[in-house]
């Protein structure tokens, strides 16, 4: 369950969860397969991948955190096998008829195309996994990308009715990484060998570079030229290793040996209680991440 990338998000006002209630509350949206004229569906799933239950539960808690899944179903239409029938569908009209197709009934002509095939299409699932702290009044969504954080966060307020969350850097931050490079990294913070740095300018120049010496008189150039950092690897207290971007979203996260075998003596067959032990540990270590940011940003003042 270690998540790979965060988007992180922190709550506006003092924000809890009624746990009795919860599950009635994540039960208004739950995940069903796509009927035949589907071509989408989204809902939430067990996080510790309970099946062939007729009430399993939507969210699983350790302590104040609380974790979620939202699955999504679409079906897959190849575009090409739609406009290949729909070109096949115009030639005969325009045959019979003598007259070329207007793009209203073209469209018209799609659309029945894609309800005649959506019956037979594949099915792709995906997954988005997040959790809520209470204790550090945030939320972390495994995402890569704004959007699907998004579509997490939109599906989780539809079902707790209330989501108020802000990203939890409200501006860019590329000064103080530049600052790391120049200058000193924030104690429990170790520069590794990649990094990408941006011009400001109306240019945008951009340059990455990996395995690279970040002290390099090349490197110190493209600062001295106006760049700044936008993403840089980085190791945190010898637990975990990642990429910071401008907007304190963090990529690429990995966790060393010294965290991921605290739970070697959890049986891996027993998944549901490793699932809960992961989890346990993987918030624990998140928490103390993410409050160290805060720290290194000053973001208590920018909240």
């Amino acid at each position: 369950m270690w998540f790979k990338n965060l988007k992180l998000y922190r709550f506006t006002q003092a924000f809890s969860l009624d746990t009795e209630k919860l599950q009635l509350m994540m039960q208004t949206m739950p995940f069903r397969h796509c009927s035949a004229q589907e071509i989408s569906s989204m809902g939430f799933v067990s996080p510790l991948g309970i099946k062939n239950d007729a009430d399993p539960q939507l969210f699983h808690q350790s302590g104040k955190a609380f974790w979620f899944t939202l699955k999504r179903e679409d079906k897959i239409l190849p575009a090409s096998v739609i406009n290949s029938e729909l070109a096949e569908k115009v030639a005969q009209i325009e045959q019979e008829t003598g007259a070329p197709v207007g793009k209203k009934a073209q469209k018209e002509f799609k659309e029945d195309i894609i309800q005649r095939l959506l019956p037979r299409a594949f099915n792709k699932h995906a997954f988005i996994n997040g959790y809520i702290s209470l204790d550090e009044q945030i939320v972390v969504v495994d995402a890569s990308a704004d959007g699907s954080a998004e579509v997490f966060l939109a599906a989780l307020r539809k079902c707790l009715g209330s989501l108020p969350v802000v990203p939890f850097a409200k501006s860019q931050q590329q000064e103080i990484l530049t600052n790391w490079v120049l200058k000193d990294a924030p104690e429990g913070i170790e520069l590794l060998d990649e990094a990408e740095f941006k011009s400001p300018a109306d240019d945008g120049a951009l340059i990455r570079c990996k395995q690279q010496d970040l002290d390099a008189d090349e490197i110190l150039a493209h600062i001295q030229a106006g760049k700044w950092v936008q993403k840089i690897a980085v190791a945190y207290k010898e637990r975990l290793s990642c990429i910071i971007a401008e907007d304190l979203s963090i990529k690429r996260l990995k966790f060393t040996d010294l965290v991921t075998q605290q739970n070697e003596d959890v049986s891996k067959e027993d998944m549901a209680a490793r699932l809960d032990a992961d989890f346990t540990l993987f918030v624990s270590e998140i928490d103390a991440f993410v409050k160290d940011l805060e720290s290194m940003f000053d973001l208590a003042a920018d909240a």
